[in-house]
């Protein structure tokens, strides 16, 4: 009898396999990180050959961990860094370039020259999203317009186009295939009929016949081969979808927060999509099998735990990325000093590629825990953003955030977000969401679990910080911060 699901979370900087019990709980973890290449400055791309490599060892790594072997697993589910961008071979395998990363901006060009006719929301009534170099869409054109003989490979249907979800399951299945989430991320999705849409593809320049079959999240999409062989491949979501199913958020208005690279909130908001006044993107949440599509509304910050990589790796101010808290409680505040961490420009709400980062309010007070509180609060500001705009485009007024990721366990960050936003924070029993919702979307698909019900009793409380602000430093805080964002604007021709 399975007594595990198995998780496969392939992130941005890192990728991960981790067994989970019929509890929820984390039986074994196995971890790898792979090379972040920087060929020129607003270019980000990864190796797809070693995250397929690394992809192998952590999933032995865990089975050897946990003591198990494939008859204990019920199904494998994946979830992945989105818009991340892949074309490769369909013969051999072999990318033709290497992956482009969602935040990678050299696409800036085509999304421009597209949003001449009709602005950057042109294509928001059919996908959710502006035009941004964010999205997948734009990379593929790249790809094709820049390696030789590209397209017309494409279009003789020699080429494979995947997020990292779908290289995955391709390599472990053969099957090509995504989930709804991922083709919403890609600017090529109508998310009324969730299928790939015609107009779209055309404005893009993007052979239909490369693109994989869309399939529900929680499916099963083939058998997996080799030394997982017979093993259902059952669940797909983006790494955000997940952590939204992960935290048991079934209900309209519930919503969550994941601090990772980068930050991303999401409200689920019901089987309607609800278009975006305020910058934020409407998109797939998820969709469990027959069942109806379940859409969200979702905030994307681009840098957040990559601003204390960059502590870490560009400045040398710590030595590994937890110390940045001890570092930070050296000082009582962030002695004026506010970080606006631009590196890619601005997601939501601003969506402003022409904004590089910028730290403002430096005096000779000033020393490296006033930088390392700064780049802390940074995120707790721009999460202070999101909320507010998802509160004007969903009417919900959010009585509590439950959050997760690698940051929830920094006591100060979650503290300040608590204060900044005014309503308790809540870190669940279990963190690992994002790799448990890829879990629980694999084992609906089996019977391993048998509905929400089963899921929502899995879900339980760790931690919770409450407020403790007075409302007037809460207001000027914020208001030096919408200031200092402001400082970033207009700095790329």
């Amino acid at each position: 009898m399975p007594k595990y699901v198995v998780a496969i979370d392939q992130g941005t900087t890192s990728t991960r396999c981790i067994l989970f019990d019929h509890g929820g709980n984390v039986v074994a973890v196995d971890q790898k990180e792979h090379e972040q290449i920087y060929p020129q400055p607003g270019w980000v791309e990864h190796d797809a050959l070693e995250i397929w490599e690394r992809t192998q060892r952590v999933l032995r790594g865990a089975f050897d961990k946990a003591g198990c072997d494939v008859s204990d697993v019920a199904a494998i589910g994946i979830t992945n860094q989105r818009e991340t961008t892949l074309v490769w071979e369909k013969e051999t395998g072999r990318p033709i370039y290497n992956a482009i990363v969602w935040q990678d901006t050299r696409t800036d060009g085509i999304c421009n020259e597209l949003a001449k006719d009709g602005g950057q929301d042109r294509l928001r009534a059919k996908t959710g999203l502006p035009l941004a170099t964010y999205f997948s869409g734009p990379k593929i054109k790249w790809i094709l317009d820049h390696v030789e003989g590209a397209r017309q490979r494409a279009e003789r249907g020699e080429l494979l186009f995947g997020n990292m979800d779908t290289w995955l399951i391709w390599n472990l299945t053969g099957a090509h295939v995504t989930d709804m989430t991922n083709a919403s991320r890609t600017l090529l999705m109508n998310l009324q009929t969730l299928d790939w849409d015609a107009e779209l593809l055309d404005l893009l320049s993007i052979p239909r016949v490369m693109l994989p079959e869309i399939k529900s999240s929680s499916e099963i999409y083939g058998t997996a081969k080799g030394s997982l062989g017979g093993v259902p491949v059952a669940g797909d979501l983006g790494d955000q979808h997940a952590a939204l199913f992960g935290q048991a958020c079934y209900a309209p208005g519930e919503a969550k927060n994941t601090y990772g690279t980068g930050c991303f909130m999401l409200m689920n908001t019901g089987e309607t999509p609800i278009p975006s006044k305020s910058g934020l993107l409407t998109t797939l949440g998820y969709k469990i099998g027959n069942q109806k599509a379940v859409y969200a509304l979702e905030g994307s910050i681009a840098i957040s735990g990559a601003l204390v990589q960059w502590l870490r790796d560009n400045l040398g101010l710590i030595e590994k990325s937890s110390d940045v808290e001890t570092l930070a409680q050296t000082v009582t505040d962030n002695g004026g000093v506010y970080f606006v961490p631009a590196f890619s420009g601005l997601f939501a709400p601003y969506w402003r590629s022409d904004a590089r980062g910028a730290i403002v309010g430096m005096t000779r007070y000033v020393n490296k825990g006033h930088i390392a509180r700064a780049a802390l609060e940074a995120t707790a500001f721009q999460t202070r953003e999101v909320l507010d705009a998802m509160e004007t485009d969903s009417g919900v007024t959010l009585t509590a955030l439950k959050v997760d990721g690698g940051m929830v366990f920094n006591e100060l960050l979650m503290q300040f977000q608590a204060d900044l936003l005014d309503v308790p924070v809540i870190r669940p029993k279990v963190a690992e969401t994002t790799a448990l919702g890829a879990a629980y979307a694999a084992g609906l698909a089996v019977g391993f679990w048998k509905d929400f019900d089963e899921l929502r009793a899995n879900w339980g409380r760790d931690r919770e910080w409450t407020p403790r602000m007075d409302a007037g430093q809460r207001a000027a805080l914020y208001s030096n911060w919408k200031k200092a964002v402001t400082r970033t604007f207009d700095w790329v021709e």
